[in-house]
């Protein structure tokens, strides 16, 4: 099978690189090298798969890319929170857009393959937490002053109490609370319209 890895240089898709060529299938990989990611090409990676340094918002690179592919692997994104306002352009520029143009190139290609979005856990907020007194709560934003005195779990936002984490389901209520976690859910987002268009197959992964 011919799987394209977008994001194929990166911490993660790198290692997918790796499972997809130890089982046998012909792995091509586009990555547009970031620079706040990447000095250049790392080292070790795969030389069994093909690689591509172009960007995948890019419509002629987008194309290219997924000619012949049977899957796609979508890992191509912009990682960290966004904490600061001012980055909420490169964070939609390279997740949103990069999406759908991913999308948009798949459709003109007639793809219908397997398409698996690499989502995250962070659609859901803080996560799934309980308290002894309240049950289940969703914990407000954390607070500088307790990550500066090394209080990392967020308290009950109504009794203060220390809250224990659970596994978080998932058809818990989403909660996106930053530029990156809502260039996440709207990734998802595109990819369900995507597919409810189209009839391919699609996976996100959080």
């Amino acid at each position: 099978m011919r799987i394209l890895v977008t994001g194929g240089a990166g911490f993660v898709g790198s290692h997918i690189v790796d499972a997809l060529t130890a089982s046998g299938h012909d792995v091509s990989a586009l990555d547009c090298l970031d620079p706040a990611a990447h000095a250049g090409p790392p080292d070790g990676l795969n030389p069994a798969a093909e690689y591509r340094w172009d960007d995948v918002a890019d419509t002629d690179a987008a194309l290219a890319a997924v000619a012949g592919a049977d899957a796609v692997c979508h890992q191509a994104a912009k990682v960290g929170l966004g904490l600061d306002f001012a980055d909420v352009r490169a964070y939609c520029e390279q997740n949103d857009l990069g999406t759908a143009t991913l999308l948009w190139a798949l459709h003109a290609s007639g793809f219908r393959g397997r398409l698996v979005l690499a989502s995250s856990m962070v659609v859901y907020g803080e996560g799934r937490y309980r308290c002894a007194a309240h049950g289940i709560v969703a914990p407000g934003p954390r607070r500088v002053s307790d990550l500066d005195a090394g209080r990392y779990e967020p308290p009950c936002p109504t009794c203060g109490a220390p809250l224990e984490p659970e596994p978080v389901p998932e058809d818990a209520p989403l909660d996106p609370r930053n530029v990156y976690a809502a260039t996440k859910l709207h990734q998802e987002h595109l990819c369900a319209a995507f597919a409810r268009e189209t009839g391919v197959a699609v996976t996100a992964l959080r």
